[in-house]
């Protein structure tokens, strides 16, 4: 059991473990950051109630309330959804794409774990499935009271869901880089997962053996575990169909041949631009490129024209937490790859849109209101959480010229990530199809599921309006609701992780 520090890191491990163990049941009833969540779930701005805005081809299906939602993912064989929280792992039943059904909890928490992710592994009694908590400041759960991260942050825990009634702790692993964000390198068969690092480096995490995963050392001629070196680290890696992994960070993004995961190789990377050095694309990295897709990445076309179709554009979000200005809070992008050949800075900006470029409502006054965890579809619409922003349907079909294309949002809401609900077969296998479903985490609304009119289908729903009263058009956090919307844990969490500087050397 690692021994707590005495800092604002271990405060938040003695609130949440008081609120964790004073229950063994859901952490719908839970003490703490549960609680406070389902107050905020009357979804009011100083004593009125806060309407849902929706575009005219959005339609809002449900809201799950609950626990404060961080991220999720959803299994590849098998229609399961599992969400992370501030209090909690659960694992939902989507069988139902449009009422997804609480089937199991793990009281757990943890900070902040914004990216949870998914693997799968065939073994010999059957599909394992298991979700992956990146630490990367505190976790504790009293189904695992032998061990308390008190503020150490740098481990991998494995969750195992393959009964999804019983979600348990399988293992841990320490890493010797940020475990912000740990990423399968294959989810069907996710035996290697890259860390999001940070000073210039980032680890990799071997799970052959899910009981036993451990570090890669990357020189094993020097003593002790040595981590992996990149130019761009510090946040997410995002995997493509064909064998690159893209690093964004604090200095932008790079692009890694993983074809032998053990031994990734640096491709390319968005140079000065990334950097946010370069005077003529000034705003594409202010603080940091937060996470990427790349469309289509098996048709990659060397030098052609900008396409999805072509697998040469990058779609980027750029994070600007901090900044509570619209126009310069946080953009979604887009990047054109010239080439995959090893030339450097091959990847060049295309276009840049921020939360007040989108134009669909009244920007929250004061909030945050950057970009943030983004999906895509294969009509060329994205799904982001923009926080305070709600959930932003973005049209890339046009890399070059970004449109806004719907929204959805709270008076009070805090959208962290949106993901567009996978097409499962009849077997209850994911296939490369989306439906026209998302899926809203949100740290003060729960889970929102939302329907969407995509091009070329017919008109969902008529726009949700304002009256008179319009809380947006003044929105800056109600007074006696700051302390609610962020929580307790959420609030130590973010002083000490979240408003950071950019690290020397990274």
């Amino acid at each position: 059991m690692r021994r707590p520090h005495l800092s604002a890191a271990s405060a938040a491990v003695a609130l949440a473990t008081a609120g964790l163990l004073l229950t063994t049941a859901t952490p719908a009833t839970a003490h703490g950051a549960s609680d406070a969540a389902e107050l905020l779930g009357s979804q009011e701005v100083g004593g009125l109630p806060a309407p849902l805005i929706t575009s005219d081809n959005v339609r809002p299906l449900r809201n799950v309330p609950g626990s404060a939602g961080i991220s999720g993912c959803f299994l590849q064989t098998a229609p399961l959804f599992v969400m992370s929280s501030l209090d909690s792992i659960t694992v939902y039943d989507v069988r139902n794409p449009e009422a997804p059904t609480r089937v199991g909890t793990l009281p757990s928490a943890q900070f902040e774990n914004e990216a949870m992710n998914c693997g799968e592994r065939k073994t010999k009694s059957g599909t394992k499935r298991f979700a992956l908590i990146g630490v990367d400041l505190y976790q504790v759960s009293p189904n695992d009271p032998n061990h308390v991260n008190a503020g150490d942050g740098n481990e991998l825990v494995i969750v195992d869901v393959t009964n999804p009634s019983t979600p348990k702790i399988m293992s841990r692993a320490p890493g010797t880089t940020s475990t912000h964000t740990v990423s399968c390198i294959d989810e069907t068969d996710c035996t290697y997962a890259y860390s999001a690092g940070g000073r210039g480096l980032f680890s990799i995490f071997d799970l052959r053996n899910l009981a036993k995963p451990v570090e890669l050392d990357a020189d094993p001629n020097t003593p002790g575990t040595q981590a992996f070196r990149s130019p761009t680290p510090a946040h997410k890696w995002n995997f493509d169909a064909a064998g690159y992994g893209t690093h964004t960070g604090f200095d932008g993004s790079s692009i890694f041949d993983v074809s032998d995961p053990r031994q990734p190789r640096l491709v390319t990377t968005t140079g000065a631009a990334g950097r946010g050095e370069d005077p003529a694309y000034p705003g594409y990295n202010d603080f940091i490129h937060h996470n990427s897709f790349r469309p289509n990445a098996s048709a990659f076309a060397p030098f052609a024209a900008p396409s999805l179709a072509n697998g040469n554009v990058l779609l980027i979000t750029e994070e600007d937490y901090e900044q509570t200005d619209c126009s310069q809070a946080g953009s979604f992008q887009t990047w054109k790859v010239n080439t995959l050949d090893g030339s450097p800075d091959a990847i060049v900006p295309l276009d840049k849109v921020e939360l007040s470029d989108l134009g669909n409502f009244p920007s929250p006054v004061g909030a945050f209101c950057s970009a943030h965890w983004f999906s895509y579809h294969p009509s060329g619409i994205v799904a982001i959480g923009f926080y305070g922003g709600g959930m932003q349907l973005i049209d890339v079909r046009d890399p070059l010229d970004i449109k806004p294309y719907g929204h959805a949002v709270s008076g009070v809401s805090e959208v962290w990530d949106a993901y567009w609900m996978p097409v499962y077969n009849k077997a209850g296998r994911m296939t490369n199809q989306k439906t026209d479903i998302v899926y809203a985490v949100d740290l003060v609304r729960g889970l929102d599921v939302f329907q969407v009119d995509l091009p070329g289908t017919s008109r969902l729903a008529e726009p949700t309006t304002l009256g008179a009263g319009n809380p947006l058009t003044t929105l800056a956090w109600p007074d006696e609701g700051v302390p609610l919307v962020l929580l307790g844990l959420a609030l130590v969490g973010s002083a000490v992780l979240r408003r950071r500087v950019r690290p020397t050397g990274s």
